[in-house]
């Protein structure tokens, strides 16, 4: 195994990973904002799970998202 190469694929899945979860979150508090779900003061409780099949791997990486 090529360790650089191998890193740097790492680091190209985990920024899209970044990307399309940033856009998600954007939009879906901005769609609870517009439609009074939210108010703009919460802090929203989020959860994402990293999940590779192939190597059993399964694990949920937990975290808070402040609006204010």
């Amino acid at each position: 195994m090529d360790e650089e190469i191998f890193n740097m694929q790492i680091r190209k899945f985990l920024k899209n990973v970044g990307v399309t979860s940033q856009r998600e979150i954007e939009g879906a508090v901005c769609a609870a904002l517009d439609d009074g779900t939210l108010k703009g003061e919460e802090t929203i409780q989020a959860k994402v799970t990293l999940s590779i099949e192939y190597l059993g791997v399964s694990a949920d990486i937990n975290g808070s998202i402040d609006l204010a």
